[in-house]
């Protein structure tokens, strides 16, 4: 069987990935949640002309000579505007944010004027308009500030608080079932076996999953068994997963019941078998709505493959628009010429004074060896059949 090439297989996984449904959430639980429709301001910001500073409010025309002396007429505090106008002569005090009265155009600090009694001499005279903020300044009423696919953070937020959103529609997050499989395995702070591992992939998948704003759903680690195996599926299915997730068991081997298990479920199965390292074993379909995908089972495989299809899918499904990390670097090592597959090769990324980027591929690549993923920076990009590249010579990276 011929292997897909990467950017085919991503591209057959989102053809037939629906967008999520949009739901409304209250403000204050929207933080990193997917914006589904751009927000429009109802308001505009600030609304009325406004004192930058704690002062006096007067008419700049009035400020001539040495020491202008002007009469305050009152006082207008944040949230009380002055009734009256500011007339030939007059400054009124005033506080930030408070609105700015009829008549007047600057603002003189406090820290610029004598004070006696209800007179002020003005002793540092400010430009025209000085500390004035203009209605309007930062948006306006009907202006599309915040758009659709954009996830919210917490100066977002800020933003639709203050153009007077309470609540927010955005994607309901994916739902992701992860199912880790083989009976090698136990969970973490368990004692193995002698011929047992640590299940270790599960854990990375369902923080990626996390990251890209879903929710994981932990099935736990099914046995090399066809019936228990299907049991689990059988729990995705009943949770009505967006995404069902396995790692290992993916391929033909005798141990490997995957493929069939989910066959028998009713999956549909788009492709198996990419032509990338690691994570050549991969495996995408659906079963009823749900979309499958079997990650390989080696961990550096699953994360690998878990960037370069799950992360985009999940994009996909959120509305998002699909960026890439991808950058050029400067290799300080040798690499040899690529075979038929596409290879990501860990490395260690050093960002140059002038802001280029040099990767230093590790000796080992075992895709086994998590801790070097841990340490990495990029991913080194190797197409298939590319030539021996030198030190010096420029490559693609993933930047993680």
């Amino acid at each position: 069987m011929s292997l897909m090439p990467v950017s085919e297989a991503l591209s057959r996984l989102l053809a037939d990935a629906p967008a999520l449904e949009t739901e409304p959430v209250a403000l204050s639980a929207a933080n990193g949640r997917v914006l589904a429709e751009d927000l429009v301001s109802t308001r505009t910001q600030p609304p009325f002309a406004a004192s930058a500073m704690d002062g006096y409010a007067v008419r700049h025309a009035d400020l001539q000579g040495d020491a202008p002396q002007l009469k305050v007429i009152g006082a207008a505090p944040a949230g009380h505007a002055f009734d009256g106008a500011i007339g030939a002569g007059e400054a009124l005090r005033i506080f930030t944010g408070a609105p700015l009265p009829a008549g007047a155009d600057t603002i003189v600090i406090q820290e610029d004027v004598s004070v006696d009694g209800d007179r002020i001499s003005i002793n540092e005279i400010p430009k025209a308009g000085l500390y004035v903020r203009p209605a309007g300044l930062d948006f306006a009423e009907g202006q599309t500030l915040i758009f659709a696919g954009q996830r919210l953070c917490y100066r977002d937020l800020a933003l639709a608080a203050a153009m007077n959103h309470a609540t927010l529609p955005v994607r309901r997050r994916p739902q992701v079932a992860i199912l880790a499989t083989g009976d090698e395995l136990v969970r973490p702070g368990e004692v193995p076996a002698p011929d047992q591992i640590i299940a270790s992939n599960h854990a990375g998948v369902a923080a990626l999953v996390e990251d890209c704003g879903g929710e994981a759903l932990d099935l736990g680690i099914s046995r090399d068994d066809a019936i228990e195996m299907a049991a689990h599926v059988a729990r995705a299915i009943e949770a009505e997963a967006d995404v069902l997730i396995t790692l290992g068991g993916a391929s033909v081997g005798d141990h490997d019941l995957v493929q069939g298990v989910l066959g028998e479920a009713g999956m549909d199965l788009a492709f198996w078998r990419i032509a990338m390292r690691p994570g050549k074993p991969l495996m995408a379909g659906h079963l009823g709505r749900m979309k499958v995908l079997g990650l390989p089972g080696n961990p550096v495989s699953s994360l690998v493959c878990s960037l370069l299809f799950l992360k985009p899918l999940l994009a996909h499904m959120l509305g998002q628009k699909i960026h890439s990390d991808e950058h050029v670097a400067t290799l300080t090592a040798d690499l040899p010429e690529n075979d038929r597959r596409q290879d990501y090769v860990r490395a260690t990324l050093d960002r140059q004074s002038d802001g280029s980027l040099q990767v230093a591929p590790f000796a080992k690549q075992d895709s086994s060896m998590l801790a070097l993923l841990a340490q990495s920076g990029a991913l080194i990009i190797r197409p298939p059949h590319a030539p021996a590249a030198k030190a010096g010579e420029t490559v693609p990276v993933l930047v993680l």
